[in-house]
């Protein structure tokens, strides 16, 4: 009996480790080795100043976090670049009175892609998200927190749609 359990054990430890080999996005291209990320300059009607760096960092943090390819100035095998296009905020609900009760940020990246080892999935798309927030809360107070949830969820959607083809 004891001898059935020692091989029980063993063949659910194969299993188990076996399952736990290397694992990576099945979308990204394994070729690839290097990325670069060019500055992404603010071109929205309204200006505010260093989103447009942050935004650059944001992204290049992101990629270099979730996957195994070295950030580089140049020559890189994938390459983003692009421009902020929007940047405004918009009442969406209003009071019994005609005010805002509530605004919207909103923030929209135009990114462009480019793979030199396979220009097949070259790509051009815009990305935008929203941050709401009480019309009470001036837009300068709640800024910083709004853009860091906003670039969040846009680099993570640049992502998947270049490496990860989700």
């Amino acid at each position: 009996m004891k001898k059935v359990t020692y091989i029980l054990i063993s063949m659910i430890a194969i299993v188990v480790l076996q399952g736990c080999g290397a694992y990576s996005f099945s979308g990204i291209n394994t070729t690839a080795t290097s990325f670069q990320v060019n500055f992404f300059q603010n071109q929205a009607p309204i200006i505010i100043p260093g989103i447009d760096q942050t935004f650059t960092n944001q992204l290049q943090d992101l990629i270099l976090n979730q996957t195994n390819l070295n950030l580089v100035t140049s020559d890189a095998d994938l390459i983003y670049e692009g421009e902020i296009v929007q940047y405004y905020v918009a009442p969406t609900n209003a009071t019994a009175q005609n005010t805002a009760a509530q605004n919207r940020l909103t923030v929209a990246i135009n990114v462009r892609f480019y793979d030199t080892k396979n220009p097949d999935e070259d790509m051009e798309q815009q990305f935008s998200f929203f941050f709401d927030f009480g019309a009470s809360q001036p837009e300068t107070s709640i800024r910083d927190q709004a853009i860091a949830v906003i670039y969040e969820r846009i680099t993570q959607d640049i992502l998947n749609a270049t490496l990860a083809k989700w």
